[in-house]
């Protein structure tokens, strides 16, 4: 069943066409256009699933215990800068979780995003006006909320930062390898041998890079064949670091990959 709304819009739409084409003579055609419409539109009924139930949910105990227990040395990572690279349709848990944890630990962490690209206008799509301020999170292809960046792609500098991070997300990495500033930036941060992160879907973003041929790596199950392409050997593990490039599988990782990070960092 449609919701209200569209029940509400599809009866103005169907109203509008109605009395505006009648003395035309077009009723007939408008009714028919609503209904090949309805057929085009898919259902909204969008179901969140809460951060808690992920930390709640059997096995994902070592998760959970990784954001509950308390920081011991809030200034493990002071004075170290960090930039998450990040487009629409990222993970929620993936940027978030990693951001908490660094920031306890006193990093400056920045989330930088490409410059607000909107798609062509004959695709008939809309955009809220946030969009040119902040990046839509995802929990497994669901839209969940909105995260505002700080600075944008072509604005950042590879002297800038310690280390830059990707969150995965089935959408986020393709809005990313696309960017010409990101891969640039990418790029340049691997000539300089400082430390990439990237997990779930966003290795697929090194890929693009061209930065990851005969590197060990690992990545989520849909994309492995994607790096071993690029010349990657891929490992099914939760976390492989391989010189100054760390990556990750899928979001029960987060905290594998967050300790990655952090003793990475600390050796540097």
């Amino acid at each position: 069943m449609k919701t209200i709304n569209q029940f509400l819009l599809a009866s103005m739409v169907m109203l509008t066409a109605t009395f505006g084409n009648a003395q035309n003579g077009q009723t007939s055609n408008s009714v028919n256009e609503l209904e090949v419409m309805n057929q085009l539109a898919t259902q909204s009924n969008v179901i969140t699933m809460p951060v808690s139930k992920l930390l709640n949910a059997p096995g994902n105990e070592n998760l959970k215990a990784f954001f509950f227990t308390p920081i011991k040395d809030k200034n493990a990572l002071k004075g170290k800068r960090i930039a998450v690279l990040v487009a629409d349709g990222f993970e929620e848990i993936e940027l978030t979780g990693p951001v908490w944890y660094f920031q306890a630990l006193g990093a400056q962490v920045d989330i930088v995003a490409p410059k607000f690209n909107p798609a062509p206008e004959r695709f008939g799509l809309s955009y809220p006006e946030m969009s040119k301020t902040h990046v839509m999170a995802i929990q497994y292809l669901q839209p969940v909320g909105y995260i505002k960046f700080d600075r944008t792609a072509d604005q950042i500098k590879v002297e800038d930062y310690d280390a830059v991070f990707i969150p995965g997300g089935a959408w986020n990495p393709d809005n990313l390898r696309y960017d010409k500033d990101v891969i640039k930036f990418i790029q340049d941060f691997n000539q300089s041998g400082k430390l990439i992160a990237a997990i779930c879907h966003a290795p697929v973003v090194l890929a693009s890079a061209e930065i990851i041929k005969g590197k060990k790596l690992t990545g989520y199950w849909n994309i492995q064949s994607d790096l071993k392409n690029a010349g990657a050997i891929v490992l099914e593990q939760p976390v492989v670091t391989d010189g100054n490039i760390i990556t990750s599988r899928h979001p029960i990782d987060v905290a594998d990959f967050s300790r990655a990070v952090e003793s990475w960092l600390l050796k540097k």
